[in-house]
């Protein structure tokens, strides 16, 4: 069940609880300080307070306060107004950025009608904007989940809970704010993949009473941006807890919102290729990130929507369209497709097109091919992503024996060992093979991605 805000807030003394100003960053005490200084509250809030009360290293620090966003720009003249659904001021130190938020109001103040920029706007119960500001008390009860909405007081050094966040931490548990669990994500259906992830990152149980709705409600998701559901999507696959919110996305009926092509493929699924595959490149970004290793979300992407461009790559073959021009076209389609549910902006949609096309390319290890291939921008990444199909038994282990040796060996190994895997053909029939090869798969691939993805709106 959700829970409403208590109009009587639980104050923690400074001696009560494990919050130190020594792990807050240096950079949101300043902001904290300076707000209190020039006459404003000024709270860390949000994910912030929650992960220190966790023991866990917190990856931003939040700031709320009474202070309208344009009284915030005049007290930090390195700083930023953003947004439109929600205006905020973002103060900048360097690389560190400090979110500044005005506490938000619950109702709409006389004399507007609610469509004005600074008022509330929503249609079919999804708020568009929210502007409207308002007490702590009620910025407590427009917050999504109760341990998202506590209070750090600079004040006192105190923490303020207004919705029994301390006491689901405590337990374990993960629940809406609110008397309508069903209002509170049709206001923001984002809400539903910030519970899951929320619930993958802290290890807590999802409340049954929110997470009941999930499935039935999970439709909503097709209203939010695509490009917002990008930003959503890395949150939840490249936080190392990937595999985990795979699986919880699925049963929920959500994965299939983000990725329906996917789904599609997952749900019929042949000799357990798909879930193998995608189970296998999940766990192995988590081992990564986990490891303090480097991740690219192009190759992410590339794993998710594998299968369908794999599946229409065959068709496309049995349709008689060369290796080359099957493989682009396939491709071009299912990104195409994607970025009505999930925009991936072409700096990473181009690269992941590129690990897909040097798979078949992979596979011709003759002549000088395999020397021109391992110099390829891209080849480490499709070589990465051809040991993951082996592993899931999509294609012969052999095949990434031989690139793995290939790579290890000396210019004489690679010579004798390209030479070795020659196939003998008559002559005749060399010339057209090899010009319909790699010449045909250079201009497939140029005439698909003259196309681009879809995403140039969203390229950052």
């Amino acid at each position: 069940m959700s829970v409403p805000a208590q109009t009587e807030p639980l104050i923690v003394p400074r001696p009560e609880h494990s919050v130190s100003r020594s792990n807050i960053s240096p950079n949101a005490l300043k902001v904290l300080y300076r707000l209190r200084d020039a006459g404003h509250a000024a709270y860390l809030v949000g994910g912030g307070v929650r992960d220190l009360l966790l023991g866990h290293e917190p990856k931003d620090f939040d700031i709320a306060t009474d202070a309208t966003p344009e009284q915030v720009r005049q007290v930090f003249r390195n700083s930023r107004l953003i947004g439109r659904r929600f205006r905020l001021a973002h103060v900048f130190f360097g690389p560190e950025i400090i979110e500044v938020a005005t506490f938000r109001g619950s109702t709409i103040p006389a004399g507007t009608d609610g469509t004005d920029d600074d008022a509330r706007r929503a249609e079919n119960g999804m708020i568009l904007r929210d502007n409207v500001y308002g007490t702590i008390a009620e910025d407590a009860l427009r917050r999504d989940f109760t341990v998202n909405a506590l209070y750090y007081n600079i004040d006192d050094f105190s923490l303020v809970d207004y919705a029994g966040g301390l006491e689901d931490m405590e337990a374990g548990r993960l629940r809406l704010i609110g008397d309508d669990v069903e209002a509170r994500y049709r206001e923001d259906p984002v809400r539903m993949l910030r519970a899951v992830r929320f619930a993958c990152k802290l290890g807590f149980v999802i409340d049954a009473g929110c997470e009941a709705p999930l499935p039935e409600l999970a439709p909503l998701l097709s209203e939010v941006p695509a490009a917002r559901l990008f930003e959503e999507a890395l949150k939840l696959f490249q936080a190392g807890y990937g595999l985990h919110a795979f699986e919880k996305l699925r049963h929920y009926g959500l994965f299939e919102q983000l990725f329906p092509a996917t789904e599609e493929c997952l749900s019929r699924q042949e000799h357990e290729f798909p879930v193998t595959f995608v189970s296998r490149g999940l766990d192995n970004t988590d081992r990564r990130i986990l490891d303090g290793k480097s991740v690219v979300p192009q190759f992410l992407f590339a794993v998710l929507l594998w299968e369908p461009v794999r599946l229409r790559y065959q068709e496309l073959l049995e349709e008689g369209a060369s290796w080359a021009d099957a493989m682009a076209l396939a491709s071009h389609e299912v990104a195409s497709a994607q970025q009505q549910h999930v925009a991936i902006p072409k700096r990473i949609g181009m690269p992941m097109r590129e690990i897909w096309a040097l798979q078949p390319r992979l596979e011709r290890r003759q002549g000088r091919r395999p020397m021109t291939l391992i110099g390829h921008p891209r080849f480490r990444a499709a070589y990465d992503f051809l040991l993951l199909r082996a592993e899931a038994g999509e294609v012969d282990p052999e095949l990434a024996r031989w690139w793995t040796e290939f790579q290890d060996a000396n210019a004489d190994g690679r010579a004798k060992m390209a030479s070795a895997g020659k196939r003998k053909r008559p002559r005749r029939r060399r010339k057209p093979k090899r010009a319909q090869g790699e010449g045909a798969e250079a201009a497939a691939i140029q005439r698909a991605g003259a196309g681009g993805d879809g995403g140039g709106r969203n390229d950052g």
